[in-house]
């Protein structure tokens, strides 16, 4: 089941917000708009999807709206984690004119790349169907727009690794090489980790793996591992703490992946390769 995340603090998403507004506003502001539309002119718009997909982003860009005019009215007829068709309605905005056209962009912007790896997130879930797998994102994120793309994740039914380096101990493949050898590695690790923190560590063969399970981990991530490897390391850890697949995974794999029994399934595509689901702002 999909537990939808609420939106974000306000105190998070704002200076996100008004950087994007300062950037599309420049130095002297919507000149179109202070061209064409007399202070005063009423307008009423809706935001509609013109693909199907699932809206993520509608906290940002109430947000952005907000800052441009508090008195528009934003009436939302999607919510976001829920599906939206071709002409189907998302939002319906109006006010003053010009307050509407300067917000506009911007509030596209976000909702079209987050509810873009919302859409993609849903497929991957889809496609394990009822596996016990979950499907979650990484760090690999548009810098400063994490806390949005890791929520947007969770829009389409998945959920987070690390939020960032100060949130678990993970210990990947230039660690191990730094420290001389993966037991160092990880009898640091967990010698360092508080009784709250978690303590993962990348394994790219069973050989590795082999060294790993008498140590004890909370998590092992199996990477860029064939499917008969993936099948193999579960029984070896035979429950002991959770493992994850990562490397390479896409929506013709992910299935048979999460047939191995593995708990999580991460993907930096969610983020990284995700299409903007397309929606528009138009007249009404």
């Amino acid at each position: 089941m999909k537990i939808l995340p609420p939106p974000l603090p306000d105190i998070v998403l704002e200076p996100i917000v008004r950087l994007a507004l300062a950037e599309d506003l420049g130095r002297a502001g919507d000149l179109t708009t202070d061209a064409t539309i007399p202070v005063g002119t009423k307008f009423r718009a809706q935001i509609t999807g013109r693909k199907h997909g699932v809206i993520a982003g509608l906290d940002a860009a109430a947000l952005a709206l907000k800052l441009v005019d508090p008195t528009v009215s934003l009436s939302i007829q999607t919510q976001d984690g829920e599906a939206v068709s071709p002409g189907q309605a998302v939002a319906t905005l109006e006010g003053e004119a010009r307050s509407i056209l300067i917000a506009e962009r911007t509030m596209l912007n976000f909702m079209g790349r987050l509810s873009g790896i919302a859409t993609l997130t849903s497929a991957f879930v889809d496609a394990i169907g009822e596996s016990k797998t979950r499907i979650v994102c990484t760090r690999k994120t548009t810098p400063g727009h994490r806390a949005l793309e890791k929520r947007a994740v969770r829009c389409g039914g998945g959920t987070s690794h690390r939020y960032g380096l100060d949130d678990a101990i993970m210990i990947k493949d230039n660690h191990i090489a730094a420290c001389g050898d993966i037991a160092t590695a990880v009898e640091r690790a967990l010698a360092y980790a508080g009784h709250l923190r978690m303590v993962e560590v990348e394994v790219d063969s069973l050989d590795q793996l082999e060294i790993v399970i008498p140590l004890k981990p909370h998590a092992v991530l199996l990477d860029n591992m064939p499917v008969d490897q993936l099948k193999t390391a579960v029984s070896m850890v035979n429950g002991a703490f959770v493992t994850e697949a990562s490397g390479g995974v896409t929506l013709e794999t992910v299935r048979a992946i999460s047939e191995t029994g593995v708990d999580f399934i991460s993907s930096g595509a969610l983020t990284h390769s995700a299409i903007n689901l397309d929606l528009g702002m138009d007249a009404l």
